[in-house]
């Protein structure tokens, strides 16, 4: 293997070229030229011991939960053994997945990969925010119930779900799930709205609870967020690789970021250990796509973007062994992002979208 992140061997150019339509080739930062070199480096030293390092095995326990202001209602722990092989080939959005396809890219290509996603964010026009306004976040979800009666693990049929969050947090937010209307920080009016009242939805964001505000503050240089996010996540989850990786994706999936910080969002995720590509995944609304992937305790989690536009479509969780809580190829989890923006009430549908 070549370890010049400049020079990838011809196997990974066509591989890569495979799984998306690429742009112009250009050299990438010194940043991630060091990144992809280093990691690179590990995976031939850990080749020539004859061994790779394995997270401890941790089985996931899962709880289909509205979580107030930001919060997400799944942490799906699945993240990566470094190189990782085994990816999956779905053909729909049911409940079981064909395992054992080609993970096609190495963790080079995902480096690379997740550059170029970046770089298509980072394009993306801001949206301009008042503080009184909200964000909107529509899509489409499924999520696994684990009870103490059953262990298995069993998808629920995926529905609508369509939240409003405070720009600043100083007001309560709404959520429209299977036919409720639950306030996020507050309390509802006769008409079922969020009231205003003296307790704000979210008096105090942070990583597993954002606002637009907040996003706004965090380090565009994804060397400094990523410490962040390992900072403020350290001792949560199965270890601070996979809590970085699944709270990356959590503020991707239900938040509105600017567009530097998105892109510093990819960033940091290339410079975790463990990162693989799947040449084929599919959403909750069916939708197929390039997926970001990592693997934890026999599990795999998916961040899917549209192969040609590289657009963030959702997020998938599949089983890559039998297991007591399920079997090999079972769907975990399913979302999509079906559509974002900004209203100036909570239960209003946005002007302008993204």
């Amino acid at each position: 293997m070549s370890i010049d992140p400049k020079r990838p061997e011809p196997a990974e150019r066509e591989e890569l070229a495979r799984l998306l339509p690429l742009p112009p080739e250009r050299e990438l930062s010194g940043r991630h030229q060091r990144a992809l070199r280093d990691q690179l480096l590990r995976e031939f030293r850990q080749d020539a011991a004859g061994a790779r390092p394995r997270l401890k095995v941790r089985h996931l326990k899962v709880a289909a939960l509205p979580l107030a202001a930001g919060a997400l209602a799944l942490t799906l722990a699945t993240s990566g053994v470094f190189g990782q092989e085994g990816g999956t080939t779905v053909s729909g959005t049911g409940t079981t997945a064909t395992p054992g396809g080609k993970a096609s890219a190495t963790t080079a290509a995902a480096v690379v990969l997740l550059d170029r996603i970046a770089t298509v964010a980072a394009s993306r026009p801001a949206f301009t925010v008042r503080d009184d306004q909200y964000v909107y976040v529509a899509s489409k979800v499924a999520w696994s119930v684990q009870t103490d009666d059953d262990p298995l693990m069993r998808l629920d049929t995926p529905h609508s779900r369509k939240v409003w969050f405070s720009v600043d947090g100083s007001r309560a937010g709404l959520l429209h799930e299977k036919g409720k209307r639950i306030p996020l920080g507050g309390d509802l009016d006769k008409d079922g709205n969020p009231v205003p009242g003296d307790t704000p939805g979210n008096p105090s964001p942070n990583l597993n609870s954002p606002t637009y505000r907040y996003l706004e503050t965090l380090p565009t240089d994804p060397g400094a967020l990523l410490e962040k996010i390992y900072d403020e996540t350290a001792g949560s989850g199965p270890g601070p690789d996979q809590e970085a990786f699944v709270t990356i994706g959590d503020l991707l999936r239900e938040q509105v970021a600017p567009p530097e910080v998105s892109a510093a969002l990819y960033k940091a995720a290339a410079l975790i250990p463990g990162v693989t590509v799947v040449d084929d995944s599919v959403d909750a609304a069916g939708r197929h796509g390039v997926a970001v992937a990592r693997v934890h305790a026999g599990q795999r989690t998916e961040w899917i973007f549209d192969r040609k536009t590289l657009e963030f479509l959702g997020e998938r969780g599949v089983m890559l062994e039998d297991s007591p809580e399920g079997r090999r190829g079972q769907i975990t989890a399913t979302t999509a992002v079906l559509k974002r923006g900004i209203t100036d009430r909570p239960g209003e549908l946005p002007g302008r979208t993204g």
